[in-house]
């Protein structure tokens, strides 16, 4: 896509967030305030919408897509408890996601990038889950492997309380999910609030879900499409008001 949108004066930058939820017949919005994000991150625990998120963004923004991890063929083992699996579920994440995330090569091409995963969430769950020994084996090849991952211009955090995820887990229904127990689910969402509170690398924009629902309501979507056509500098919080 030309970066440049001739107008009848001198050009001006062209912005496709501005052009979230508009209409083709809409008027192009004539003094856009700010240069686009290219690489977009969306982050939060199981159930919070990162999935359809970055669908959708990536669908208006005409986006190569970046997957998480869809299959660990050790994590039925670490939900069933069985010694060892945690340590090799999280190194087979570990590797898979870093793999991804370097196939993207955000310079490489015009296109924006949406992914539905931050390389850095992987070491949330190895803090839950290893041990210590495990740990300091798995933080050697953290630290090798994360110097190569693009760095995000824009990171998008949805939060949700732990007792709504336990709803959204519970109404989704997956069989693979059965297994993860209450506290579990809020230790996750807890360790995403400490590990967020703190992040700096990126632009961030943390989004509380608990109020609504976008994957359920469209308004909601549209709430939220509406927010990401204004900048995000530093860090920042959109408190959606929800369904009446």
């Amino acid at each position: 896509m030309n970066p440049l949108v001739k107008g009848y004066g001198a050009p001006v930058c062209y912005n496709p967030l501005l052009m979230l939820g508009r209409s083709p017949n809409s008027n192009r919005p004539k003094h856009p305030s700010f240069k686009a994000p290219r690489y977009i991150v969306i982050e939060g625990p199981i159930r919070v919408g990162k999935s359809t998120l970055a669908r959708v963004l990536a669908e208006q923004l005409h986006a190569r897509r970046v997957f998480d991890s869809e299959h660990n063929p050790f994590l039925a083992d670490f939900y069933e408890e069985q010694p060892g699996a945690a340590f090799k579920a999280q190194m087979h994440f570990l590797y898979d996601r870093h793999r991804r995330l370097i196939e993207t090569r955000p310079e490489d091409g015009p296109a924006p990038i949406v992914s539905d995963f931050l390389f850095e969430k992987d070491k949330i769950f190895a803090y839950l889950n290893l041990d210590n020994e495990e740990l300091k084996l798995y933080e050697k090849y953290f630290d090798m492997l994360a110097p190569s991952v693009p760095t995000p211009d824009l990171t998008i955090y949805l939060q949700a309380k732990p007792e709504v995820l336990r709803k959204r887990v519970s109404k989704k229904g997956e069989p693979s999910e059965r297994e993860i127990s209450p506290e579990y689910l809020e230790a996750v969402a807890n360790a995403y609030e400490h590990f967020f509170f703190r992040y700096s690398a990126s632009n961030l924009l943390v989004v509380d879900t608990t109020e609504i629902d976008f994957v359920e309501h469209n308004a909601d979507l549209q709430e939220l499409l509406r927010r990401l056509r204004q900048p995000v500098k530093g860090t920042q919080y959109f408190l959606p008001l929800g369904q009446p």
